[in-house]
């Protein structure tokens, strides 16, 4: 792209001045305390009429998002369960302004993308598929922040068929925020490997802090025992719907870990002190070439 053509470009993607939040929870409530940081008008709507007034009380909201301002926004970001977010954008569908870019925060991508890129077309306005890979075990706006996402990837999923222009648009509504990186990919692949790094994750945490050994951990865990169970505290209701969602994808790595836990179990039961090792070697060097230090897997094995 020539010089000129390329500083018009970047002068026709403007940040947002008005951006709707629909959903006032950890990730909504953070996006909206950035953008208010940053000193745009953030209209929301929340379920929880006390989370909506302690959010306009505060300052960090504007005003309601209503069916009568959201054509106001330039931007709109949901942050929903994964039908709710669904049912809301077609409520809604035919009031977003021509020039409006809805952005979703969902868990999984096909139950939400499919349907809603096809609501977006029908419409006319542009939707994009996204998920922050940020958050904490807490949840509720009043654990949100400005800088929950600062520095931290976030996964970008566009139409099959999209111009540059609306990466670019996407980048410069969610540039408060402070993501650290981006990532563009398809639904599918999002939810094939968000069911390994994500969702397996919490089922693993889950299971784990079952055991009766853990009332009596005290005294006796360390940084072992929280890593591991530090995703076990959960929205039950939420995860629920993602596990189910993607269904499909999370059986496949459930099925993975099961194979290999019994591989560990049977090489202890058995006393086979070599294949533990072995087993033991495989999993830190599969983690160092996951991490792509490629040279420290050298004579482990």
């Amino acid at each position: 792209m020539e010089d000129a053509q390329m500083e018009e470009h970047v002068q026709h993607i403007r940040p947002p001045r008005c951006v709707g939040v629909v959903g006032l929870g950890l990730i909504g409530g953070s996006f909206a305390k950035a953008y208010a940081d940053a000193g745009m008008k953030v209209l929301a709507h929340d379920i929880d009429k006390g989370t909506l007034a302690a959010a306009c009380g505060e300052g960090t909201v504007a005003a309601p998002l209503t069916r009568d301002n959201v054509g106001e926004c330039d931007a709109v970001i949901v942050a929903l369960y994964p039908q709710d977010t669904v049912d809301w954008v077609v409520e809604h569908a035919d009031l977003f302004g021509s020039e409006a870019l809805v952005i979703d925060c969902g868990g999984v991508k096909r139950p939400i993308c499919e349907p809603l890129f096809e609501a977006a077309e029908r419409a006319g306005f542009a939707f994009m598929g996204g998920h922050p890979m940020a958050g904490t075990h807490h949840s509720g706006f009043r654990y949100a922040r400005s800088d929950l996402f600062a520095g931290q990837p976030m996964v970008l999923v566009p139409p099959a068929i999209f111009s540059p222009e609306l990466i670019d648009r996407a980048k410069a509504v969610l540039d408060p925020a402070g993501f650290g990186s981006y990532a563009v990919t398809t639904p599918e692949t999002h939810d094939r490997l968000i069911a390994y790094t994500s969702q397996l994750a919490h089922v693993v945490s889950s299971a784990f802090a079952k055991s009766p050994t853990a009332l009596k951990h005290k005294g006796f865990s360390a940084g072992s025992y929280k890593d591991l169970t530090r995703v076990a505290e959960l929205n039950p209701d939420m995860w629920t719907e993602l596990f189910l969602d993607n269904a499909d994808n999370l059986d496949t790595e459930l099925e993975r870990v099961i194979v290999e836990l019994q591989r560990y179990r049977d090489a202890i039961g058995s006393g086979d002190r070599e294949g533990l090792r072995r087993l033991l070697a495989e999993g830190s060097a599969a983690k160092l070439k996951a991490d792509g230090r490629y040279a420290d897997v050298q004579g482990m094995m």
